[in-house]
């Protein structure tokens, strides 16, 4: 590397006239690298516009929906028995009363006498009867797999609607076979009287209730779920049930004979009026944004101040807003529900009007956001506007992002092709100042030597003339 002592020659700062002098010539790249930053902007600033839009869009899906336009709510006197849910096709104002007698449960079976060895060959061969519900059916019990786990797993096997497995319980002879029934409802039961024979001390014990009397009565009974809603018996192979109230879903927890939970079903209002609000809190952090963004007065403003397409949404909302759309109830437009335009373009929601259309036409309120039963209401039409000015192929963003994503790339290609010349340039401007120091040194070096020879000849010419 060479170090470069700029002036030591002519006496210039060299280097500080050619950084000078660069400078002046880099005026082009700051140039382009302000628009480089302003593009990025710009372009950040619609992917924020393009990101409020789709929540926006998000945030009024429920508004067309008929469920959450006519929401009910549900209180129950207690939760110790069932917990409940419901949907827009319960009947509100309505009460229910509802005892839970039994939970919907399978039926379970352990051996009272344990084993010391779960893989010893310890029963008799033959054929091992399981019957489920009326149905009967013979496992075949071989001296391959007459120990407590091949009986297990030729159960298992079987698939009659049994399922077995072996605990341990801890004790002296703590292998124990659990037996589970596959359905609800309904009972199992086994006969191993046809085992016969036996490799151990333990050869022909039964696994029934018969003879060796080892298996318990059920640990756990099977039963269906039974509930008495108003008096009225309802059976069901499960603990949910989705049919015993119109519109209600109970989920059963415990069953207490004589103990029943009250359950209120009314409009959730203030749910439904939320889910109309939310849609002036969405709009309104769109039209902010939009107005943040424009130039007022010609003065200010943001980056995408001027664009035509940020102005045509605002306009297009705007227009949205106060078209009538038909339907079958009595209100046409937003403003009937209470929304109200303020100067600066937002939105506020009249709570008063509101409470009145909820409270009095309902029914109407749906029919104006979700429409007549088709889905097809106003709030679809915000929805599909929105989508298709966010839509990732074709919306908004997508054509602005290629456009400046491309203005970007030739400010990239044209500062790169700049930078190029000017480290050229650099170079010839210290090439042009070296030469001129090495000049100037020679000419210094010449100049010396010149006064020292004129010296001399002084000297000589004051020696002859003494």
């Amino acid at each position: 590397m060479t170090i470069q002592f700029g002036g030591l020659a002519s006496g210039l700062d060299t280097s500080s006239i050619i950084d000078q002098l660069m400078s002046l010539e880099r005026q082009p790249v700051t140039r382009l690298q302000t628009d480089k930053t302003w593009l990025n902007n710009r372009l950040a600033a619609f992917t924020e516009l393009d990101t409020r839009l789709k929540t926006f869009a998000d945030s009024i899906k429920n508004l067309g929906d008929t469920d959450s336009l006519l929401k009910r709510s549900i209180k129950q006197s207690t939760n110790d028995f069932l917990t409940a849910s419901v949907s827009s096709e319960a009947l509100a104002g309505t009460s229910y009363q509802v005892e839970v007698l039994s939970l919907a449960q399978v039926q379970k079976s352990v051996t009272a006498t344990g084993f010391a060895s779960k893989s010893e060959a310890a029963f008799g061969t033959g054929t091992l009867q399981v019957t489920v519900g009326d149905t009967s059916h013979s496992i075949e019990i071989t001296s391959e797999n007459n120990s407590l786990e091949g009986i297990m797993q030729a159960i298992n096997k079987a698939n009659v609607g049994v399922r077995a497995a072996i605990i341990n319980d801890g004790s002296a002879t703590p292998y124990r076979l659990s037996l589970t029934g596959e359905d609800v409802g309904t009972t199992f039961s086994f006969d191993s009287s046809g085992l016969t024979g036996g490799s151990s001390s333990l050869g022909g014990i039964n696994l029934d209730d018969g003879a060796g009397g080892v298996i318990n009565p059920p640990v756990q009974a099977a039963t269906r779920a039974h509930v008495r809603i108003d008096t009225v018996d309802i059976y069901s192979d499960s603990n949910t049930l989705t049919e015993a109230i119109p519109g209600v879903t109970l989920d059963l927890v415990q069953a207490k004979e004589g103990s029943t939970t009250t359950l209120n079903i009314n409009l959730d209002r203030s749910s439904i009026k939320s889910t109309v609000q939310s849609f002036a809190k969405g709009y309104n952090e769109v039209v902010s944004f939009i107005m943040g963004q424009s130039v007022i007065n010609e003065e200010g403003g943001g980056v995408l101040g001027g664009d035509s397409g940020i102005n045509s949404i605002k306009r297009h909302l705007q227009r949205m807003l106060t078209t009538p759309f038909a339907n079958d109830g009595v209100f046409v437009t937003l403003s009937q529900l209470g929304f109200e335009t303020q100067k600066d373009g937002t939105l506020t929601v009249n709570d008063k009007t509101l409470s009145d259309a909820v409270e009095n036409n309902l029914d109407s309120v749906v029919s104006l956001l979700a429409g007549d039963g088709d889905g097809k209401g106003m709030a679809q039409q915000f929805q599909d506007y929105l989508g298709s000015m966010t839509n990732s192929s074709s919306g908004m963003l997508k054509g602005r992002k290629d456009s400046i994503t491309s203005s970007i790339k030739r400010v990239d290609k044209q500062i790169e092709s700049l930078e190029s010349r000017l480290e050229h340039r650099q170079k010839t401007l210290e090439a042009q100042f070296t030469a001129m120091e090495t000049l100037v040194s020679t000419l210094n070096s010449q100049s010396t030597y010149l006064s020292q020879q004129m010296d001399a000849l002084s000297n000589i010419m004051n020696y002859r003339s003494k």
